[in-house]
């Protein structure tokens, strides 16, 4: 039998359909990204990033470093490998600003000026400021007699107005006792320590008794050992009788003053 003859086989001509097909499904997927992209709450965005951003700068997180890394002062004897033992590294004291603390206090300095106009102009008091903060001083006369602890009566007025003053501004304030160098044994005072602490108590007691809280102010006692004068005249003894009122800032509340300084400057004096 004589075998059927094969029809030849038509090109297929659509096949670039299937790949055009291809492409203009892939072509549609990226820009549904695209826009679904654009769309993206920015505001909802912008509230993780900062949420982010707020738990990295906590506390809570600076502590668990502080932990991890250094340790931190506690009770649970929590170290790490580099120091060891109870609590870990002790942090660094944060140190104020002495220029800022002045700024913070320059309206109480007005304030206190102001106030204490008639008794600056007589020369009886001297307002300056300092690192430590603000020191009312009275520069004439002497606040309390050779060994005694008792304020004189004529300052009373000055005081009170001091009182008055400082009743307006909410920095705590330091009433620092001086002695001038002669010794003191008595049966009250053993020594100018206890001397100079009892006059720092005289002048508290009269400023709540003007009406300033106690829980504003503390007292210090120093004794002869930060004089303004030198101790060689009665005048200068007489000026080295004296509580001095520190007006507080930040740096004052942790300062002493510095006795080396005014040494070298009383000596200077001579």
């Amino acid at each position: 039998m004589a075998r059927k003859k094969k029809h030849p086989e038509h090109a297929n001509h659509e096949r670039w359909l299937v790949s055009y097909a291809d492409f203009i499904t892939l072509l549609f997927a990226f820009f549904v990204v695209m826009f679904a992209t654009s769309q993206t709450d920015k505001a909802k965005a912008q509230q993780v990033s900062d949420a982010i951003k707020k738990a990295l700068e906590g506390e809570s997180f600076a502590s668990m470093v502080k932990v991890i890394l250094g340790g931190t002062i506690d009770t649970k004897g929590i170290g790490n490998n580099q120091k060891k033992g109870p609590g870990g590294s002790k942090p660094t004291p944060k140190v104020a600003d002495p220029q800022a603390q002045v700024v913070e206090l320059l309206p109480s300095m007005e304030l206190l000026t102001k106030e204490l106009h008639q008794e600056i102009k007589a020369g009886k008091l001297q307002v300056s400021m300092g690192v430590r903060g603000i020191t009312i001083s009275f520069a004439q006369a002497a606040l309390f007699p050779s060994g005694e602890d008792v304020i004189s009566a004529d300052t009373y007025k000055s005081v009170e107005k001091i009182a008055d003053a400082i009743k307006k501004i909410p920095n705590p304030a330091r009433l620092e006792g001086h002695t001038d160098a002669i010794p003191i044994h008595t049966s009250r005072f053993r020594s100018n320590w206890e001397l100079s602490a009892a006059r720092s108590i005289a002048l508290l007691e009269l400023l709540v008794q003007f009406g300033e809280p106690r829980n504003k102010l503390s007292i210090a006692g120093y004794a002869e050992t930060v004089p303004v004068e030198s101790d060689e005249t009665e005048l200068g003894r007489a000026k080295n009788r004296r509580v001095d009122i520190v007006i507080l800032n930040e740096t004052g509340v942790m300062g002493e003053p510095d006795r080396a300084k005014v040494a070298h400057a009383v000596s200077e004096k001579k």
